[in-house]
């Protein structure tokens, strides 16, 4: 067996991340059947836009989260945890790492302040001029889920910083337990009736589990690097890290455009029901698309090691290897969630008036498959410290958003779905062909090809 998981690329990490994702794929489909037992469509509607609205976070993350990764990797190839739990090694590598944490430390905490009220506020003004339904309890469930989800983002850098200083494993074993924990509060409270709230108490039993988490296991970790100074040099911003933030922060912008822009403006067009037939379809489609990536997020900071050590040939293999058999788990995955569907419609099971019709269905499937598929050669690239698809993903996200609403206002939903995966046909096979340019011209000096 242990063979079996070498070959397969599956440590420690993977398999909590595979664990993950297969806790996804169960509970995912259940928490959605319990919506369609205890939401009327309306709700339903109003609880998936939420999510997408919640995802407008992106906005004052700005990438950042990726950034503090790929630094705190390259800088943790000098260091060390010793056997109290804190950091040991090059004094000048520890100086940097730590003012990496603070400055992140505080970008997140403003962070949170802007999402909590800002958010909020917007998207209070948002569901008031869009199909307001005027039965639904909407504004103090949102309100309190802007707040809730505020705090949880402040927290976000220490779990990047453990991450990139390679406790992938920690990590991922504790995003497996966040999940589980996550959505066991949100189906018990959706059963017990709580409607629009049962987010905002899940998030609350996560931000719980997650102070609980660094408390016991890594607040030695953390106080070295935010409470302890260091006379040593500093990671200048502006000069390191600017440079690639702001690429990363366009792109991820991008991304909002490319997975979370549907939802809304298919609840101010068609309404709350359409919405909801579509939340349930598209977060089937997320979680059929996204299962695979446990074997490419924990490589990561691996990947960075290995560049940081000009270790190319070492990298390429392990490229290789995890990339094969993310294509293929994906192909998988999708194939299970489009024949889900097909036998829903086939036999015309009542739950499938609650998911969009089997051809927009397939097509926002597929538009979801193909731009997953260009995540190993992202991952790749970002893991150099450059950003060179910036404008290649800028371009798809801006002709996302402009085939969404015209087609979206002007056609059907299946037309939306068209218009996504025409883009991320094209935006994919041009990320492939710019990977292996980039990796030519990148390695040349080392004859690793």
């Amino acid at each position: 067996m242990r063979k079996l998981f070498y070959k397969a690329e599956v440590d420690r990490a993977v398999f909590f991340g595979i664990l993950a994702k297969i806790w996804g794929l169960v509970a995912g489909p259940f928490t959605a059947l319990l919506i369609v037992i205890r939401f009327t469509p309306e709700y339903q509607g109003y609880y998936y836009t939420f999510n997408s609205l919640l995802a407008i976070q992106i906005f004052v993350e700005l990438g950042l989260t990726i950034v503090i990764s790929q630094f705190a990797s390259h800088e943790w190839s000098k260091l060390r945890m010793d056997d109290s739990g804190g950091i040991a090694g090059d004094k000048e590598a520890l100086s940097r790492l730590a003012s990496l944490a603070k400055v992140s430390s505080k970008w997140y905490m403003v962070g949170g302040i802007i999402i909590a009220f800002c958010l909020g506020l917007g998207g209070y003004i948002f569901f008031l001029h869009s199909h307001n339904t005027a039965h639904i309890n909407w504004p103090l469930p949102w309100f309190f889920l802007c707040f809730f989800t505020g705090v949880s983002f402040s927290l976000t850098p220490l779990l990047a910083l453990l991450e990139g200083c390679n406790q992938v494993s920690a990590v991922y074993t504790y995003r497996f337990f966040q999940g589980v924990i996550a959505s066991l509060v949100l189906c018990i409270t959706i059963f017990m009736g709580a409607n629009l709230w049962s987010a905002s108490i899940s998030v609350a039993a996560v931000i719980f589990y997650t102070a609980l988490f660094i408390k016991r296991r890594y607040w030695k970790f953390i106080s070295c690097l935010l409470f302890t100074g260091y006379p040593g040099p500093r990671i200048d911003w502006r000069k390191e890290i600017l440079p690639m933030q702001w690429r990363i922060a366009i792109s991820t912008l991008g991304s909002y455009f490319t997975f979370f822009l549907f939802t809304p403006v298919i609840f101010n067009y068609y309404g709350p029901v359409v919405a909801g037939q579509f939340g349930i379809t598209w977060s089937l489609a997320l979680t059929a698309s996204t299962i695979s990536s446990s074997w490419i997020f924990p490589k990561i900071p691996r990947f960075a090691i290995l560049i940081a050590e000009k270790k190319y040939s070492e990298l390429d293999s392990l490229f290789s290897r995890v990339t094969k058999i993310f294509v293929i788990n994906t192909l998988i995955a999708a194939s299970g969630a489009w024949f889900l569907v097909y036998i829903l419609n086939r036999f015309n099971h009542p739950f499938a008036a609650r998911l969009l019709p089997l051809l927009p269905t397939t097509l926002f499937l597929m538009a979801q498959v193909i731009i997953r598929l260009s995540l190993p050669f992202t991952v790749y690239l970002r893991a150099h410290k450059k950003e060179p698809i910036l404008w290649l993903v800028t371009g798809g996200a801006v002709l996302t958003a402009f085939s969404t609403f015209i087609l979206g206002k002007y056609y059907s939903v299946a037309a939306i779905g068209f218009g996504s995966l025409l883009i991320n046909i094209a935006v994919v096979i041009s990320l492939v062909l710019l990977w292996h340019r980039c990796r030519i011209e990148w390695h040349v000096d080392t004859g690793a090809l």
